[in-house]
């Protein structure tokens, strides 16, 4: 069959309904989870309202300073304004208020259901692992799902609108602008308030750490809300805008619409593996949370290998040797989950050594810590420069922009 552009725009967009009907679903599914505990509702309730007020906030600065960014970047990108294409100018600054506005969508989205989510499985908690895990696990899945929904959403919008890849690097930098302040905005934000409630909490009053009586934790809780979800939703908007932006324009200077074709069949099939991943994902009574998101990640891994290796059988035009790449890419990646879990796994060696030598003292705790620490990052480091020379392998026969390419 030949690989038609049109046809991966229409599947790329059916699998991000499919991804936002399946949001919809598990969101509406924590909504109805029972939260019955007065205490925790009403801690969860000022949480919900300060991290609501964080983002009124947040996104009233960052919308001036979009406003501003897109008024410079009309002027200026890809080419001064006064130069005679204004219109490739306008194109350019629509697309970074448009990466600007999904990534601030997808944030709210995730702070909605976070802030919905705590209580229920805080609740959850109290009577087992397996219902805790549901709901946190299935509340961030709605994050998860929004976040690459609305990437490939703006990423398909954009080039079918522009039909011009070079235009997706606005989109791209409006979500990067946006990741940047959310990212540093909530971690600063949070960090200051758990070092105060720790101050005032159990130096100065002798209040338990986490203790709700201490307004500072409720500050931190509303950190952990605007910064572990808004803020690092916006950052994996960014990188998946990013890694798409740059293959899409690796594969429209090699000419034709195999190539291009060909990154939005693979994400269109990695978010159908995501979504049969997510739905696939299971905890017994009792059981082990970290092994149940493993198992989740084995399922998608592999069915992403296959769906992808059927696709480039199917279709002609797609490239054996770009989706080697891609899958040597996909399992450094798993490879570097495995060891990140080695080394922060409290039941694994590494964090029982650290916890030994924490009874000699607080500088042997530091040291361990940080030696650890700087042994843990040589396997992602080694397994991404692995990766990129085989993926560069696999693919410079057929020149260096495949090569670009298949490591893109």
């Amino acid at each position: 069959m030949e690989a038609n552009l049109s046809l991966m725009y229409v599947i790329s967009l059916f699998s991000v309904l499919i991804a936002f009907a399946f949001a919809a679903y598990l969101f509406l599914w924590v909504r109805r989870q029972k939260s019955t505990n007065a205490r925790i509702n009403e801690v969860a309730a000022l949480i919900k309202e300060g991290a609501n007020t964080f983002m009124r906030k947040e996104y009233r600065v960052l919308s001036i300073f979009a406003g501003i960014a897109a008024v410079i970047i009309f002027l200026l990108l890809p080419s001064p304004v006064w130069t005679g294409h204004p219109g490739r100018n306008l194109s350019m600054a629509a697309a970074y208020v448009a990466g600007t506005a999904l990534s601030a969508i997808a944030g709210k989205i995730g702070i909605l259901v976070a802030t919905n989510a705590n209580a229920r499985a805080a609740e959850g908690a109290r009577q087992g692992v397996r219902p805790a895990f549901l709901i946190g696990f299935r509340g961030g899945a709605v994050m998860g799902l929004a976040v690459v929904g609305f990437s490939m959403l703006g990423v398909c919008g954009v080039l079918w609108l522009a039909g011009d890849s070079s235009i997706l690097l606005g989109f791209s930098f409006g979500a990067s602008s946006l990741a940047l302040f959310a990212k540093a905005g909530g971690g600063i934000f949070t960090k200051t308030a758990d070092v105060s409630a720790d101050l005032t909490g159990k130096v100065e009053l002798g209040i338990p750490e986490d203790d709700p009586r201490n307004p500072a934790v409720i500050a931190d809780n509303v950190g952990d809300n605007v910064g572990d979800v808004a803020g690092m939703g916006a950052d994996l908007f960014d990188s998946n805008v990013a890694a798409m932006t740059s293959a899409l324009v690796i594969a429209q200077s090699l000419g034709g619409q195999a190539n291009t074709a060909m990154v939005f069949c693979y994400a269109a099939l990695g978010l159908i593996a995501s979504i049969i991943g997510i739905a696939t994902a299971r905890i017994d009574k009792g059981g082990s949370p970290t092994r149940a998101l493993n198992a989740s990640t084995y399922v998608t891994t592999g069915l992403f290998i296959v769906l992808t290796a059927l696709a480039t059988l199917i279709f002609r035009g797609f490239s054996w040797r770009i989706w080697g790449a891609s899958t040597v890419g996909l399992l450094v990646g798993v490879i570097i989950g495995i060891t990140t879990d080695y080394f922060t796994d409290d039941s694994k060696p590494i964090v029982q050594k650290v916890a030994r030598a924490s009874r000699s003292g607080s500088a042997f705790t530091v040291l361990s810590g940080v030696s650890y620490g700087f042994v843990s990052a040589l396997p992602a480091m080694a397994g991404i420069a692995i990766s990129a020379l085989t993926a560069y392998r696999l693919c410079a026969p057929m020149g260096s922009d495949y090569a670009m390419f298949g490591i893109a």
